[in-house]
Order: C-alpha cells, then sequence, then structure tokens
C-alpha cells in the first residue's frame, strides 16, 4: 500500500472533552497504510481547556501523544498567513474537536480572523470534509441556526453523543465510540469498538431486551 501520508487538520477549542482531541490524536497518528500527518491548531481556550482537564501545561505535539509527536505539525492561532490558511495547501479536510459554540458561530457566521476559523473557511470553499465535534448543552435557537448554516455550507455537525448500545464500562468506552465515529467520517481505519454488528454478535439472546420494552 501507498505511504504518502494523509494530511488532515484538527484544531483544539475551549468546549468541555480535552479528552477527545487527545484520544483523537493519538488514534490518526498511530495510523498506518496510508500514516496520517496531523496539523494541529489550539485556541488560547483550547490550551487552557487542556490544561485544566488533562494536566497538560506545556501543549506539543510531544504531550499530547508521545511517540506520535513526530507526525503532529503545530501552527499558531493567529499565523493567518501559514501554508492552511490558502486552498493550495491540499488537505483531505478538518476537525474541530471539541468545538464550543463560540467557533461554531465564527465559522457559520463565515469569519476568519485567526487560524481556526479561516482554516474552516478553506475547508468549506475548497468542498473538503469538515466536521465539528460540538460538546455543548442544552443547545440555543442560536447555536441550531449555526449548525444549520455550517451544514447548508457542507460541513458535518457531530455532537459528542456517545451510544451505549456496545454497553460501555469506562470512560475510555464512551470516548471511543465519539472518536470512532469521528475517524470513520475521514475513512481513518481504526480497532476501536464502536461496529453495532461487533455489539450485536457480542450479545447473547437473554442479553436482549423484550421486544416492545
Amino acid at each position: 500500500m501507498s505511504r504518502e501520508p494523509r494530511h488532515i487538520v484538527v484544531a483544539i477549542t475551549g468546549a468541555s472533552g480535552a479528552v477527545y482531541a487527545r484520544r483523537l490524536l493519538e488514534v490518526m497518528t498511530a495510523a498506518e497504510n496510508p500514516p496520517v500527518q496531523v496539523h494541529l491548531i489550539v485556541s488560547p481556550l483550547g490550551r487552557q481547556l487542556l490544561a485544566e482537564e488533562l494536566g497538560i501545561h506545556r501543549v506539543s505535539p510531544a504531550s499530547l501523544v508521545g511517540a506520535g509527536a513526530e507526525r503532529v505539525t503545530m501552527y499558531g492561532y493567529r499565523d493567518v498567513g501559514c501554508v492552511l490558511a490558502s486552498g493550495s495547501f491540499l488537505t483531505e479536510g478538518m476537525i474541530v474537536c471539541p468545538c464550543s459554540s463560540n467557533t461554531l458561530a465564527a465559522i457559520a457566521a463565515g469569519l476568519g480572523d485567526n487560524l481556526i476559523t479561516r482554516a474552516a473557511q478553506v475547508t468549506l470553499k475548497e468542498r473538503r470534509r469538515l466536521v465539528l465535534l460540538h460538546r455543548e448543552m442544552p443547545l440555543s435557537a442560536i447555536d441550531l441556526r449555526n449548525m444549520l448554516r455550517v451544514c447548508r455550507a457542507g460541513g458535518v455537525v457531530c455532537p459528542a453523543a456517545p451510544g451505549f448500545y456496545m454497553m460501555p464500562r469506562t470512560i475510555d468506552d464512551l470516548v471511543d465510540f465519539v472518536v470512532g465515529k469521528l475517524l470513520d467520517l475521514f475513512g481513518v481505519p481504526h480497532a476501536l469498538h464502536t461496529r453495532w454488528s461487533q455489539a450485536h454478535i457480542r450479545m447473547s439472546r437473554s442479553d436482549r431486551p423484550a421486544a416492545g420494552l
């Protein structure tokens, strides 16, 4: 198989859910055939999030993914003149994980005053896949309208809503379910336990709920 890397942009903003971002980066940088090169942007509130929820006070590829650090390139949040701000830099798309309502609103409005929103602009205008892992709840009418605007522009809103039909036993199981969905949207192979067929085979007849309940 080809060893030419796939290029995917990942952005981390200040919505709670840093564990999703770290797990996403871990699995993406471990992918092979082909490998994935991650282009990472972290907002100021994203850095605060990583410190508060994961204890990562000096954000770097090494602090986020360890051995997979060579597959992560970081960019400055305000560096709107870098390659990610240009459609001529070829990527397969972008994942904002987690995505705050503020970032959702800025993307929906077409703003580009920082590298996250500018890279999202580029992703949409070039008709590449843009996925927003929105985590905040409940949703206001403004949030819903912004989600609709993003979807109509070609983006995918993927709420951090783990399924329970896989019989999760730990928080890591719930995280893997959500991260697996993100990876599937980009066709990145993984071994996370997210497939309904696996759960269906695993469940014995006695485990299944009675019809109509």
